[in-house]
């Protein structure tokens, strides 16, 4: 199976400039680019396909380019309903070294091939609106431009003016990134088709009769129609501080028997052969989640490390076994970090403690619910209406953790003052 064709069997191709073309070219090294404008201070897991879309072919002998849009950033890609909020050079240039640190921990920086990160804002910014208008805003047709789609869409809603050039920004930056690296090939999602063959058309305007390429891969779509990217309507980041090691891993190994195949083709490094078995344990043992482990594992060291995973691992089994002792103070938290809290400064009833956090809404329920044996305290099941919440007794003293049923938590915090 050659490059092209396994990116084909991975589901990273939807669309190509000239398919016929781009195969024959990819028989020697290329240098191609994706974008990312830092509209935010992490990038999240819905950019990991392209991140490791360049990851692959640099691993295949060619040139990767990661460009930060510091300038199209603060322009903003269109989005399909309402415009977006314009943000201050301050903050997107902020972004930006954090973006740049980012894909340098998935991209080489050795050998001839390494990445070369640059940021569209050296060269943009330095265009004068004269120059705007006469060198490049006259091989652009306004008829060309209402034809792409995000403008077509947006015409009832109203565009800006502003937003409606953004097209043309990206255009200059190929245009840039072919003088300069001789790049000749622009990679992005499916959503971004109208901005690369703006791109590759600007190119054949301005340079004549060169051969360039746009290739764009199909947006990740959830089975069940909920967004990629987001458990409990929260990002998952990149940025190890916004998103830890635990609830990154938690969230691939939650993913649906229907998506897992499809994240494992476009996102693992796995060979097809090992993916096709994987396929089957889905088929025939989808309860072992085999699959799901090996994503989780492996996306989980890739972007957190080994020692972040191990302790991810350890802090889900604790969760299963119910054994909370074992984990740090730090790590309970961490496990725990969106079940609601109460604080207490002194020992409490377990009763009380049930009502007061309206994990149960009456002394008459929550003794119920002990007397069922559904309340858990530190992983051991509550037996007594009288049992009482001890500081002395607590997680270090620190802590307890209360569980209801199989996944409503409640963290009762020992404090020195509520």
């Amino acid at each position: 199976m050659s490059f092209y064709d396994e990116l084909k069997w991975r589901g990273l191709v939807k669309d190509v400039t000239d398919e016929e073309a781009y195969i024959e070219r990819l028989e020697k090294p290329i240098t191609l680019y994706c974008g990312f404008d830092p509209t935010a201070d992490s990038m999240h897991i819905g950019n990991l396909q392209q991140i490791l879309l360049l990851k692959r072919y640099q691993m295949h002998g060619h040139t990767p380019i990661a460009l930060i849009g510091d300038a199209t950033g603060m322009i903003g890609d269109p989005r399909p309903t309402t415009e977006r909020r314009l943000m201050q050079i301050e903050d997107v240039r902020a972004n930006g070294l954090i973006i740049k640190e980012q894909l340098e921990r998935f991209l080489s920086k050795d050998g001839s091939n390494a990445v070369i990160i640059a940021n569209n804002h050296d060269w943009l910014s330095k265009i004068d609106i004269l120059s705007f208008l006469r060198d490049y805003g006259k091989h652009f047709s306004v008829s060309y431009m209402l034809n792409k789609d995000v403008v077509a869409n947006r015409l009832a809603s109203g565009i800006s003016f502003t937003e409606f050039t953004y097209t043309i920004l990206q255009s200059i930056d190929f245009l840039h990134l072919f003088e300069t690296y001789q790049c000749e090939c622009q990679i992005g999602g499916s959503d971004q088709w109208g901005n690369l063959t703006s791109g590759t058309e600007l190119i054949r305007k301005i340079k004549g009769d060169v051969k360039v390429f746009g290739v764009t891969s199909p947006l990740i779509a959830n089975s069940d129609g909920s967004k990629f990217g987001k458990s409990e309507g929260k990002n998952i980041w990149l940025d190890i501080n916004k998103t830890s090691a635990y609830a990154f891993y938690q969230y691939w190994l939650n993913v649906a028997d229907e998506d897992v195949i499809d994240l494992m083709r476009r996102l693992s490094f796995k060979t097809p052969g090992t993916i096709q078995t994987m396929e089957l344990s889905v088929l025939h043992n989808a309860h072992l989640r085999e699959a799901q482990r090996a994503l989780a594992s492996e996306l989980t060291i890739m972007v957190h490390g080994q020692a972040a995973f191990m302790e991810a691992v350890r802090i889900s089994e604790v969760l299963f076994s119910g054994q909370w002792a074992n984990l740090s103070l730090k790590e309970i938290l961490e496990a725990l970090e969106d079940a609601p809290s109460f604080n207490t400064s002194s020992d409490i009833l377990l009763l009380d403690a049930l009502v007061d956090s309206q994990i149960a809404p009456s002394k008459r329920e929550a003794r119920e619910l002990i007397q069922k044996g559904s309340i858990s305290v530190n992983g051991v099941k509550a037996s007594s209406i009288e049992m009482m919440l001890n500081r002395a007794e607590a997680i270090q003293q620190s802590v307890d953790v209360i569980k209801k049923g199989k996944k409503t938590y409640l963290i009762v915090k020992f404090t020195e003052t509520v």
